[in-house]
């Protein structure tokens, strides 16, 4: 599975797509058709205010924490991600801090079925008090020019039937803070 590299000075890419899922049973015939299934995963992401980009604590069941910080542009098409990946040792500690220094925006609760098709990640995700979701991630290695990974990605749309109306040009969080 692609991870980020550890102590990487410049921050890792990914081009990805999100959409609502409007049929999950045939979401999920199609991975098991087209990718290798890579398990279920339970996590919970506390969104931290920030002035450029997004914080995110993921916690994760029976795996390590994570702190993220991405940056991504908020369209409703394949877009390019730019993030690094921090391991937490202490979660609670971390989430404690960050809450009192820079305040928690919102918490996104959800299950992600995670399979991988060509080095693209494809999530299924069911997310707490929205639904279901499609998103693909295709990981960029260092020197691409991120071609190749569009047209995954785009592959991945079509071979889904991803309509344009289904395409988010958000986060989770920021759709969990419009329902409130």
């Amino acid at each position: 599975m692609a991870r980020p590299v550890a102590n990487s000075p410049e921050p890792r890419r990914n081009v990805e797509l999100k959409a609502r899922d409007g049929d999950r049973a045939q979401s999920l015939a199609l991975c098991e058709a087209l990718a290798d299934d890579c398990g279920e995963l339970i996590q919970r992401d506390t969104y931290f205010n920030v002035a450029t980009g997004r914080l995110k604590l993921r916690e994760e069941r029976d795996a390590a924490a994570h702190l993220i910080s991405y940056v991504r542009a908020d369209e409703p098409q394949e877009r390019l991600s730019r993030y690094r990946i921090v391991e937490v040792e202490d979660a609670e500690g971390l989430k404690a801090a960050l809450s009192e220094s820079l305040g928690a925006r919102a918490v996104v609760s959800k299950r992600r079925r995670l399979f991988l098709w060509r080095d693209v990640r494809i999530h299924l995700d069911w997310v707490d008090g929205l639904g279901d979701f499609l998103e693909f991630e295709a990981v960029a290695h260092e020197q691409s020019d991120l071609a190749d990974e569009r047209q995954k990605v785009r592959q991945l749309w079509e071979a889904f039937g991803v309509r344009s109306e289904d395409l988010l040009d958000r986060s989770y969080s920021d759709l969990i803070l419009e329902a409130r």
